[in-house]
């Protein structure tokens, strides 16, 4: 017997819980409670959302090599810590303050463990793909709510990998560029664009969360030993 798949609809909430609960811990804590502690409190509660949320994810893996994937993300992610810096750098004073330590150490392992794990679930995991499935709904005349049809009847876990469309990238790349703060914003739209590339290349996610972990890796170990805490 065939079990039924969910649909969009009802996959918001596992994908975008963890996404929320995270933002959600930062916003809360702002002024409240020391970084050291919201940051381990998203360490805690984050993971076991993604635990509790992974049954109802798309594979993380695809029809090309992991190996080739891990060593595109490597090198995606170097790339992707240029376009950041360099699209962000005119936006800010360079030597912003310096974290503690042991904040330093939390946030570090937060941005690259768990961050890249839970955003690229979201943005290419889900929004792509619905946006995707909605782009192609619309183009097919004898559908008549082309949004329903993609939150009531489609799964995005029905996407073949790496399946792309312009309006799914714009789309996808509005959201990650929203998650961020204004003067991100450019670094943001480059960096998804790049994310949006190596997904469509790799056709799967795991190169985008290996990028995305190393980009923040490298950027994270750029600021504490540059003092360019600005871009941080």
């Amino acid at each position: 017997m065939e079990i039924e798949k969910p649909v969009n609809r009802a996959l918001l909430l596992p994908y975008g819980l963890p996404y929320i609960a995270y933002v959600s811990i930062a916003e809360l804590g702002k002024g409240r409670i020391p970084d050291e502690i919201g940051y381990t409190l998203k360490i805690i509660i984050v993971p076991l959302l993604l635990y509790w949320a992974w049954k109802w994810y798309v594979p993380v893996t695809g029809p090309q090599s992991i190996k080739g994937s891990v060593i595109s993300g490597v090198i995606a992610g170097l790339l992707g810590l240029l376009v950041w810096c360099l699209l962000l750098a005119p936006f800010i004073e360079f030597y912003g303050k310096p974290w503690s330590f042991t904040g330093f150490i939390l946030r570090l392992i937060s941005v690259t463990l768990i961050v890249p794990v839970f955003e690229e679930m979201l943005i290419r995991g889900y929004i792509l793909r619905a946006a995707f499935q909605w782009d192609m709904n619309r183009k097919n005349k004898d559908i008549t709510s082309p949004l329903g049809r993609m939150l009531d009847h489609d799964n995005v876990g029905d996407v073949a990998p790496g399946a792309w469309s312009m309006a799914a990238i714009g789309i996808s790349t509005l959201a990650f560029t929203m998650g961020h703060i204004t003067y991100e914003w450019p670094a943001a739209i480059g960096y998804s664009i790049l994310m949006s590339i190596l997904w469509i290349m790799r056709k799967d996610l795991l190169s985008c969360m290996v990028a995305h972990a190393t980009t923040n890796l490298t950027l994270a170990l750029f600021v504490y030993y540059s003092g360019y805490w600005g871009f941080w």
